[in-house]
């Protein structure tokens, strides 16, 4: 027989979605939603055992489709970062404790109502293997879409984890090892960031050639697997488009010409915008060294910032779809975040709350090519759950306290985030300065 969570307030996921007061969920053994009810057609013998909701709001779980697993969001200078994963992979005593690293991360994403990670490059193939232990039950932890370390090019971004190809034969050859290894998607880093960035107002610089980024997406289309390209200037998302690169990861200010390649690039794909504001934001309000970072990574992380957010609203205007991710790992982004990146995003879009939800949940689900599994509160799909006991339509503040999360049917015991006090006090100042920033006021609510 079922089990049933009864007197909920739903919210299906759904674009224009409104409460569904006084319902039920009915759950089937292998997880998946056997039926969603009105209260008044349900019967205690229609389930064996029942969780009374009363009145709380059961939406579907959060999806965050931007997450580096090796890092918990506390600032460290690239230096120290890099020394220590070289010394993790250098032995088996350091890849055990960096499986152990992201077992943590992922636990707390799903404590926080997170049901669905992308991982998007970690080192040594270690999100493979830590996804292959989730799906053989070894421990609880979301659904997690893994790319493994991803392809970059000599003195290219994300050189600390990823592999590099010097020619378009080395990248077919990368891309076949990431499946072999058993990759779910391939992430390829086209252009530079703010750490990397040698020039004030320059970052995201172009690292990887046209030839290199299309041979990757060529190879990864034959394979039955799709992209996603870190790309953090105009040049690069051109690149990337014609490369046929189904995400852009992050973004910049889009042309006429960038637009229509978003509708239907070179290689026929309609590509999608993941936009990650939570990465780019503590750079422009926090001094430098609180990030860890220098005076031009304070500036390029400001050209960083309003790039990805000028994208996403004329990516929105133009109706290319767009997707949200948290960027987890770097400086001040935790893995409890998620909330704070649909908060950003309302804020800085003028979307309504409603589509804000929608897009952290069937959006994203279908964006992930697993809306069939996830992302809405439908029958057949997986129950995959956050309940919360605010309206989060009245304000997306409501995000923040998960009241319980359920994944494949089951509630997830002791799930309790471990908070990062340091952070989140700076972390929380943000709330202010977004209401005094024209470049954030200037769209509102």
């Amino acid at each position: 027989m079922a089990t049933g969570f009864i007197n909920a307030t739903i919210l299906d996921g759904t674009k224009d979605m409104t409460p569904q007061q006084n319902m039920f969920v009915s759950v089937n053994d292998d997880g998946t939603i056997e039926s969603v009810s009105p209260m008044s057609s349900f019967s205690a013998s229609d389930c064996s055992k029942t969780t009374d909701l009363e009145g709380k709001y059961l939406m579907p779980g959060l999806i965050n489709m931007h997450v580096h697993l090796c890092g918990d969001g506390r600032p460290r200078s690239s230096d120290n970062a890099e020394k220590t994963v070289r010394l993790a992979l250098s032995n088996p005593i350091g890849r055990s404790v960096l499986k152990s690293i992201l077992k943590k991360s992922l636990q707390n994403q799903l404590a926080s109502g997170v049901t669905t990670v992308r991982s998007v490059g970690d080192p040594g193939f270690s999100d493979i293997a830590v996804r292959d232990q989730i799906n053989s039950g070894k421990f609880e932890g979301p659904r997690l879409i893994a790319s493994g370390c991803g392809i970059t090019v000599p003195n290219g971004h994300a050189r600390l984890f990823a592999k590099a190809a010097t020619s378009e034969e080395e990248a077919r050859a990368l891309v076949r090892e990431h499946y072999e290894k058993g990759a779910d998607q391939i992430k390829l880093f086209i252009t530079g960031g703010v750490f990397d960035a040698e020039v004030e107002g320059e970052p995201g610089v172009l690292r990887m050639s046209q030839e290199i980024a299309s041979a990757i997406c060529d190879e990864a289309r034959k394979l039955g697997l799709k992209t996603s390209a870190h790309i953090e200037s105009a040049e690069g998302v051109e690149v990337g488009l014609k490369a046929g690169v189904d995400t852009i990861e992050h973004g910049a200010p889009l042309t006429e010409e960038l637009i229509d390649l978003f509708k239907k690039n070179g290689a026929g794909v309609k590509s999608s915008l993941t936009c990650t504001i939570s990465p780019a934001l503590p750079f422009t309000d926090f001094p430098p060294e609180l990030t860890h970072s220098t005076h031009i990574q304070q500036v390029n992380g400001r050209v960083v910032y309003e790039g990805v957010v000028t994208a996403a609203r004329q990516s929105l205007k133009e109706d290319i779809p767009v997707g949200l991710g948290t960027d987890s790992a770097c400086p001040f982004v935790t893995h409890y975040d998620m909330w704070r990146e649909v908060v950003y995003f309302q804020r800085h879009t003028g979307v309504s709350n409603a589509f804000a939800l929608h897009t952290a949940t069937l959006k994203n689900a279908e964006l992930l090519s697993v809306a069939d599994k996830t992302g809405s509160i439908e029958v057949g799909k997986s129950a995959d759950f956050l309940i919360i006991d605010k309206n989060p339509l009245d304000d997306l503040m409501a995000l923040h306290d998960a009241n319980m999360v359920v994944l494949k049917g089951k509630v997830v015991k002791d799930a309790k985030v471990k908070h990062l006090p340091e952070l989140d006090r700076e972390l929380d100042k943000l709330f202010d300065s977004l209401d005094k920033d024209p470049f954030v006021s200037e769209w509102g609510n």
